[in-house]
């Protein structure tokens, strides 16, 4: 545990009974598609279903895809969009 500087492990306890949040921020797609952004996706969709599935926790999950970014502004206004 790095906030305490303990090696005790720290249980998990979500602050709904067995329901939990969970947010996640997503890529910034600002070119073409690629393996990295499935990988995002991917990635968490199995540590959900084995929040679900094995530890019988209910789970809300959010990802956000950043639209607007400053490379995506940059692009554009060199290809004069």
């Amino acid at each position: 545990n790095t906030l305490t500087d303990q090696s005790d492990p720290v249980p998990f306890i979500p602050g709904r009974g067995r329901r939990v949040l969970w947010y996640t921020c997503g890529p910034t797609v600002y070119d073409a598609c690629h393996m990295g952004h499935a990988r995002a996706y991917l990635t968490f969709d199995i540590l959900r279903r084995i929040i679900e599935d094995y530890f019988r926790y209910e789970v809300l999950y959010q990802i956000n895809i950043t639209d607007i970014d400053d490379k995506i502004i940059l692009r554009a206004r060199r290809n004069k969009l």
